[in-house]
């Protein structure tokens, strides 16, 4: 079993004035040789931006994206639909790159700021045709238990959003003093878990909010949680 732990405060930071934003791989401006990658994990950016402000159109190809609103109200366009689409908390948007995709992302509202994650896998297809979708997840249905939110094209989980890499993301809100236990696919793969909120301890690691651990050539771990906790899983392939 291995383990890399990164602390919330070892994140890159970013003050843009309009956007506050934190890397947990490099990213931008920041760089960590150390931090480059987590398997096909590319990227996770934990973002807080103005009212009325985001990113403006720009261009991805060949990635899979993920964003999952915290707070606030995300607004997206992109060049397959040319109209904004809301994105609100507790729905996940994925968008596949492929060939070539031209999208804005902006705060949606005049007067709340706008949380989010956003994600970055490595596909394992190149080049494909470039696809958006999004999904509401009810978060009843994650009270200490497993909700997945993304799997593979080739996974035949029905409730889940797709991307073309075969990974699992999946949410969990635990109450204090409550153990869980994660099951990976395979040794092949890795689990990256983010602490949203709470606090809890994973194979002797205390994680307090924000805080991170990469976890692989394991088949499974156990959480214990010292409080009401929120959790995501980000299973992915280690290379």
């Amino acid at each position: 079993m291995k383990r890399i732990l990164h602390k919330a405060e070892d994140r890159g930071f970013a003050n843009h004035g309009w956007l506050q934003a934190n890397h947990s791989f490099s990213f931008a401006g920041f760089y960590n040789p150390e931090k480059t990658n987590f398997g096909v994990l590319r990227v996770l950016n934990d973002d807080i931006i103005a009212p009325k402000m985001g990113f403006g159109t720009h261009p991805h190809d060949n990635m899979e994206i993920i964003t999952i609103p915290l707070s606030g109200v995300l607004k997206h366009k992109d060049n397959m639909a040319n109209n904004w689409i809301p994105v609100l908390p507790g729905e996940v948007q994925v968008m596949s790159a492929g060939t070539g995709v031209q999208h804005s992302e902006i705060n949606g509202s005049e007067t709340e700021y706008l949380s989010l994650f956003q994600i970055w896998i490595f596909p394992d297809k190149q080049n494909v045709k470039p696809r958006y979708d999004q999904k509401a997840f009810d978060a009843n249905n994650r009270k200490n238990k497993l909700q997945v939110l993304v799997t593979s094209m080739e996974n035949d989980h029905e409730n889940s959003l797709k991307v073309h890499q075969d990974v699992v993301l999946s949410r969990i809100d635990l109450d204090a003093n409550q153990n869980f236990e994660y099951q990976l696919k395979s040794k092949n793969q890795g689990v990256y878990v983010m602490n949203i909120s709470g606090a809890f301890n994973i194979q002797d690691h205390l994680l307090e909010g924000r805080d991170a651990l990469g976890i692989f050539d394991i088949e499974s771990f156990k959480v214990e949680t010292n409080e009401n906790s929120e959790l995501l899983f980000i299973e992915v392939p280690m290379m």
